[in-house]
């Protein structure tokens, strides 16, 4: 273990190697599995949990992990078929990309000034497969203050611009799968039905088989309650311009995902987040718990 008086790192195996930073004096923590897609398993804040897991997806290497916070990289959602076309050529893509399928490195730790860790992905040949093109991605996770913060750097390697989606797909731990969500988008596109709807900030997705996205909000948060009478604030970046909405009827979570673009980018071209030979893109999200 290593701590000082304010912070402290613990490294410890459950079926896979975890990092788990906690901040006493505000009775929080966060637990991180490089080797399962750079996944934050737990984010306790002010003594109370925010996400849900499923440890027996968590624990086979196999399984996409049902909880936590995935990391969705070089796209969020779904390709028709499982594939996409670039530059005359046809690859195939697994759901919500590369990253979270990915075992990460970790770059860094850091206890003295705040509970931190940096990881890193690059591209190998397996993500070139599917995905053909040069990277390194830099995600440090800081918790301080009570608020954990996903800091990222999106690096292009390559010798052309590299087209991305970035995201996340948190698992809230809730008994309700009906909330109300304080955002300022009016409008959603509800994959059940494929119909755009008016947004009033209330959403039953019990029931829902698929998600539901918010469409047009500007600022760039989003608040809903949690069990205990508390709520959680995301805030982000502006590129993160959609939250996504889902769940599965009889599990105790929601999701609430921040996405850059939508289902198909890769295909329909649209809203792409565009890095340029040598360069990268900087991207921030934090979770927060309010009374």
């Amino acid at each position: 273990m290593t701590a000082n008086a304010s912070y402290s790192l613990r490294t410890y195996n459950d079926g896979f190697p975890l990092y788990e930073l906690r901040e006493p004096g505000t009775d929080s923590s966060f637990v991180v599995c490089p080797e399962r897609g750079g996944i934050v398993t737990s984010c306790r804040l002010h003594g109370q949990e925010l996400f849900y897991l499923d440890r027996e997806t968590f624990l086979n290497p196999q399984a996409n992990i049902r909880g936590g916070n995935p990391v969705l990289f070089p796209i969020a959602g779904q390709l028709v078929n499982g594939e996409y076309e670039w530059n005359g050529r046809t690859y195939r893509m697994k759901n919500h990309g590369v990253a979270r399928t990915s075992a990460w490195e970790v770059a860094k730790t850091e206890t003295d000034n705040e509970a931190s860790i940096t990881l890193s992905l690059r591209s190998n040949e397996d993500t070139r497969a599917e995905y053909p093109f040069e990277f390194e991605l830099l995600f440090t996770y800081r918790l301080q203050n009570g608020v954990l913060t996903i800091d990222q750097t999106y690096r292009n390697l390559s010798e052309e611009p590299m087209p991305m989606v970035a995201g996340f797909h948190p698992y809230f731990a809730t008994e309700s799968k009906n909330l109300t969500y304080r955002t300022d988008a009016t409008r959603m596109y509800d994959y059940n039905d494929k119909q755009e709807k008016p947004f009033d900030g209330y959403l039953k997705l019990e029931g829902m088989v698929e998600s539901a996205a918010l469409l047009n909000a500007d600022k760039p948060e989003i608040s809903f309650p949690l069990s205990g009478g508390r709520s959680v604030r995301l805030s982000y970046s502006e590129p993160f311009r959609y939250i996504v909405l889902w769940s599965v009827e009889g599990k105790p979570f929601v999701c609430v995902e921040p996405w850059t673009a939508l289902n198909e980018a890769l295909n329909n071209k649209k809203e792409l987040l565009m890095v340029d030979p040598g360069q990268s893109l900087a991207l921030s999200l934090s979770f927060e718990l309010r009374d």
